[in-house]
């Protein structure tokens, strides 16, 4: 996992010129699991660099994507979903979100048009209102799945529940709002030259995403209680020795984890039959996240309870102390 310390990044481009009156600086998105944060943020940047899942608690890692605008660059840091943590792994991500809070210039407090307010957007919402120095824009997020009326009544229900900045509807599935969206973003940021160079849309590491792009696949058609005891590393990533021009490949080996044989199983599944369809949904999003062909050779090892052991989190990648 991670360390993240912002200030580090916040050192200006040698850029040539900038328009008079940029902005630049960091968002984050908040909220209870599943809530539609990392699609938001896909959405606004226009491309993948945060997978995504119908499963809770995908997000295990701050992703950073950044949208690139005529007159800012907002860097939006995608945090895991506020919850009361059950292991050490939910305790150091709890961790992260809080320490991602105090260093942001502006928030993004997400709560679904289709579902009731609960209490875990109570609860977030609470822990918001300490946010004193930092702007809250509420977004309320998948406004495709209900009618207007729903919207509505989800946009008056959210108000209720603190004092925003902004209160702003968004889809990011049809596109409804999602430039108001950033717009409303870059409003609160202070004026700043860019911290990115133009093409860059994250900062994310290749493996780290092709590890994410793995575990993604994993995490569908499986069993509920299974996709918080998956973890991937990859293991090595080279490109395949003399290879004819235009037939070049990228060989990847890479390794999920599970927490026990049973888990194992199930992730292979029949005759190998699951483990195939993960390395072949997988194959084709990491294929277009590179450009180029890949070999993808998958295994799965058992870490027992990995989510509740220091030295298995910390060779997992989740070695930030709390």
């Amino acid at each position: 996992m991670d360390d993240l310390d912002l200030e580090k990044l916040r050192t200006p481009l040698a850029m040539p010129s900038y328009p008079e009156g940029f902005r630049s600086g960091f968002a984050c998105f908040v909220g209870r699991p599943n809530v539609g944060k990392s699609t938001l943020m896909n959405a606004l940047v226009g491309q993948k660099v945060a997978i995504t899942s119908t499963q809770p608690q995908t997000t295990r890692r701050t992703v950073r994507g950044i949208v690139h605008r005529e007159d800012s660059q907002l860097i939006i840091v995608d945090t895991p979903g506020l919850h009361k943590p059950r292991t050490l792994l939910g305790e150091r991500l709890d961790s992260l979100v809080r320490s991602t809070l105090v260093e942001v210039d502006v928030i993004g407090f997400c709560v679904p048009a289709d579902e009731p307010i609960g209490r875990g957007d109570t609860y977030i919402a609470r822990e918001l209102a300490a946010q004193r120095d930092t702007p809250v824009v509420a977004f309320v997020t998948k406004t495709d799945r209900t009618d207007r009326a729903g919207v509505a009544k989800q946009l008056v229900a959210v108000e209720q529940l603190g004092e925003w900045a902004d209160v702003v509807p968004v889809s990011a599935e049809s596109g409804f709002q999602v430039d108001t969206a950033t717009g409303v973003l870059c409003g609160h940021l202070l004026e700043g030259p860019p911290l990115y160079p133009v093409e860059d849309l994250t900062d994310e590491p290749e493996e780290m995403m092709v590890a994410e792009l793995i575990r993604e696949a994993s995490l569908e058609g499986v069993r509920d209680e299974l996709p918080h005891s998956i973890a991937v590393t990859v293991e090595e990533m080279l490109p395949r020795e003399d290879t004819r021009p235009g037939r070049e490949m990228l060989d990847i080996y890479a390794s999920l984890y599970v927490e026990r044989p049973s888990q194992k199983a199930i992730v292979i599944g029949a005759k190998g039959a699951r483990l195939r369809e993960v390395g072949s949904v997988a194959r084709r999003h990491i294929e277009a996240l590179l450009g180029t062909k890949v070999y993808l050779d998958l295994r799965v090892r058992v870490a027992k309870d990995w989510q509740r052991d220091p030295k298995q989190l910390r060779r997992l990648g989740f070695d930030q102390q709390t």
